[in-house]
């Protein structure tokens, strides 16, 4: 876990957002070509966890995103499933090349549920689309697989380049439009108990009850009034 002295802590916003599916799905390197602009063709399986952070502007505001990058091997699920917890954003990710890796999203999106908030923005990837001539799994495939789980869809390319920054943007930009009504609907409700207090009536205490009394001619209604 990272901490931050007071100094540093320039950002607005900070969110945290897991990549997670089966192994050699492209993972790794996504996140390293988003955050880096770099590309590993040879690039070891990912052990344990490791997270790397960006930052972005939204409407004025500095937006940290904190990605984990989770290993995709079943040996390490049990020590990553502790991870998932305080994520707000997911990039579920498969291997266009690879069916297996895209039969395998049911049970990862089980997993993502049961370790961390059912409201978590995901986007559904599909990873690899320079390997055109090896893919297994169609555009439409993906497509309606991410409308049937209310996911949002993209298809990537790591080796080059292609809508890596778009997916993950995409998914803080939600987060971010999310919260943004979050903060938009509190104050909407502070702003109508601020008025409510202010409409004529009273909350009068009577021994162990409590009392709502409109008042009259200015004065609040005596105690042991129990007329409305």
């Amino acid at each position: 876990m990272a901490f931050y002295s007071e100094e540093e802590k320039t950002e607005d916003y900070l969110f945290k957002i897991v990549l997670i599916g089966d192994s050699a799905v492209g993972k790794s390197n996504l996140l390293a070509r988003f955050a880096r602009d770099e590309f590993y063709p040879n690039s070891k399986s990912t052990i344990g966890v490791e997270f790397q952070t960006q930052k972005m502007h939204i409407n004025g505001k500095e937006i940290k995103a904190q990605i984990w990058d989770t290993a995709g091997q079943e040996r390490f699920r049990a020590v990553t499933s502790a991870y998932y917890r305080g994520a707000v954003g997911a990039l579920l990710v498969y291997d266009i090349s690879r069916r297996p890796t895209f039969d395998s999203i049911g049970r990862w999106l089980n997993e993502l549920h049961t370790h961390s908030d059912m409201n978590v923005v995901t986007i559904l990837v599909g990873n690899k689309t320079d390997l055109r001539d090896a893919r297994e799994v169609t555009t439409a495939e993906g497509k309606a697989l991410a409308e049937a789980q209310g996911l949002f869809f993209m298809e990537t390319s790591a080796l080059d380049s292609s809508n890596v920054a778009a997916a993950f943007e995409t998914v803080v930009k939600e987060i971010y439009n999310i919260l943004s009504r979050k903060v938009m609907m509190s104050q909407e409700l502070k702003t109508k108990d601020s008025t409510s207090l202010t409409n004529g009536k009273t909350v009068v205490l009577q021994g162990e009850k409590i009392e709502s009394a409109e008042a009259e001619n200015g004065e609040p209604k005596k105690a042991g009034c129990c007329s409305t």
